[in-house]
């Protein structure tokens, strides 16, 4: 690739987004370019009373098949890639009168936000772009000698280095904007790859496409050494993406992460009744339903208020200013919520590092995104795990039977313990976490770990909160001992999957410790 700077003589301007078009070729215009254009773009360029060279005059074909067919022609796609300094390209050019092309301005059709309108399938097919990618393409190829851009803010930068550089565009910015162009073609396929998997229900599709709009530069990933970058994906689904942040300072890579997990475990408590999460290092600490946020939010503070210093703080209702003063006691990385008064905006206002989001909404739990996980040389790729159990479901294997009351503390447990690192164990009491064991190799170190957290959270010589409470269990019991680690915390009834080859064993000890226990037929796995 040559490495000196480019003249630009010639443009072809051919854009669906016409924003600052006309002002892009006055400037193109007064520097001595020709503008060559097509359909809609030529139109509003001649209105402006500009000259403009029509692509047909160039090809001596007209736009045919209602505009599909405009610049797929060697007049047009041969102008673009001729090598200026390959013998054969130049004969080839000069014995077929091809013209060079020296810059290129293309943006695609508005598939994407097609799609989002709700469109029928023909119209979304008519959407999709076929010249407009094939042009950018040609351009980004022959970048050596072609300036290729492909949004408003490219056309802008190059201007103003045509207007420094006498007329020129440097090899590196020729360069810079060829893998930008291929990074757009790219996004713009597999959007409507995804579109496409969607509409056949392709759920495993042999080859796949993952794609990402660049949200934020974040200053480092997990730790400093790290670069990291957040990329929004072309989902709609309401979340940390797409929340407005009202306030604070920029989101670290652990915030987003964090604050998804919270959010994500927000959803399945619904919003029938006010609920808080909190969260550090993506496990739960703490949460809680309460009469109100602030009855929730103590509830929830009260499971592990050590762990929640510094942690992050989702509701699933907006925010008032009694609760920003409660919430706001602590430090807190994050709040999360769908909407917040104006009172209560001012008062996280004097909290000037506090990360507040708001969403409007909350996440929908039945979601059909993919996770997906890198390993070394792939991707891990399932469903997200959107499984969940009604009352109906639950089958009673102990003679003893769970009250009403705690049916609902165990569904509640059951909904938190889904969203903990494995292995996990949740006690909760009147809807409302007393012990998170998070992350562990063994479950019994869960148990454990789970009843000593609460029991550190009370005064000494208090009833731990564990007592008369009901736990719930990610996975099956592979042996007793952590049931009996939970019936010695006083819990009184147990959630667990069920599926073991010594289930027999384990409701034989549950019988035996006069506590209540149902399977749910549904493992919750969260590595």
């Amino acid at each position: 690739m040559t490495e000196t700077s480019v003249r630009i003589n010639r443009a072809l301007l051919s854009v669906s987004d016409k924003t600052g078009l006309t002002e892009f070729a006055e400037r193109l215009s007064e520097l001595g370019v020709q503008i060559v254009s097509t359909g809609g773009s030529s139109r509003l360029l001649k209105n402006a009373g500009l000259n403009v060279l029509e692509v047909e005059s160039l090809t001596g074909f007209p736009e045919m098949m209602a505009g599909r067919v405009k610049t797929l022609h060697p007049a047009i796609h041969g102008g673009i890639l001729f090598r200026r300094d390959v013998d054969r390209d130049v004969s080839d050019a000069n014995e077929h009168g091809i013209e060079p092309i020296d810059l290129v301005y293309i943006n695609l059709y508005p598939f994407k936000e097609t799609v989002a309108s709700g469109a029928s399938f023909e119209q979304c097919i008519e959407n999709i772009d076929i010249g407009g990618p094939a042009l950018l393409r040609a351009a980004a190829k022959n970048a050596a000698f072609v300036t290729v851009c492909s949004e408003t803010e490219d056309m802008k930068e190059v201007l103003q280095e045509i207007e420094l550089n006498d007329g020129k565009v440097s090899a590196y910015t020729r360069r810079i904007l060829a893998a930008k162009a291929y990074a757009t073609t790219s996004y713009y396929d597999a959007v409507i790859s995804k579109w496409y998997e969607n509409e056949i229900g392709d759920a495993i599709p042999r080859t796949a496409t993952f794609i990402g709009e660049q949200g934020q530069t974040l200053r480092y990933g997990e730790n400093p050494h790290q670069k990291a970058i957040f990329y929004r994906t072309s989902s709609d689904r309401t979340g940390v993406s797409n929340a407005e942040q009202v306030q604070g300072k920029e989101l670290s890579y652990n915030n987003i992460s964090d604050a998804d997990a919270a959010f994500e475990l927000l959803a399945e408590l619904g919003t029938e009744k006010p609920a808080v999460t909190i969260v550090k290092h993506a496990n739960p600490c703490g949460v809680a339903h309460g009469e109100n946020l602030v009855e929730a939010y103590t509830r929830a503070l009260a499971c592990d208020s050590t762990s929640a210093f510094g942690g992050i703080v989702a509701v699933n209702k907006s925010l008032d200013a009694e609760i920003a003063r409660v919430i706001t006691k602590i430090f807190t990385e994050v709040v999360i919520a769908p909407g917040a008064s104006a009172e209560a905006i001012r008062i996280f206002a004097k909290r000037k590092n506090l990360r507040l989001l708001l969403t409007n909404d909350i996440p929908d739990p039945c979601t059909r995104e993919k996770s997906v996980r890198s390993i070394s040389g792939g991707l891990l790729v399932q469903d997200r795990d959107h499984g969940q159990i009604c009352r109906d479901q639950l089958n009673v294997v102990s003679m003893t039977s769970p009250t009403e009351d705690q049916l609902d503390d165990l569904l509640f447990a059951w909904k938190v313990a889904k969203h903990v690192k494995s292995n996990a164990i949740v006690y909760a009491k009147e809807l409302a976490t007393v012990g998170i064991g998070a992350g562990q190799m063994s479950r019994i170190d869960s148990s454990r770990i789970a009843a000593q957290k609460a029991t550190e959270m009370v005064e000494d010589g208090e009833k731990a909160p564990t007592v008369g409470s009901v736990a719930a269990s990610d996975a099956f019991f592979p042996f007793p001992d952590a049931l009996i680690e939970i019936a010695s915390a006083g819990a009184k009834a147990v959630i667990q999957p069920g599926g073991s080859i010594r289930d027999e064993e384990v409701i034989s000890a549950a019988n035996e410790l006069g506590v209540a226990m149902v399977f749910t037929g549904m493992r919750h796995f969260r590595h």
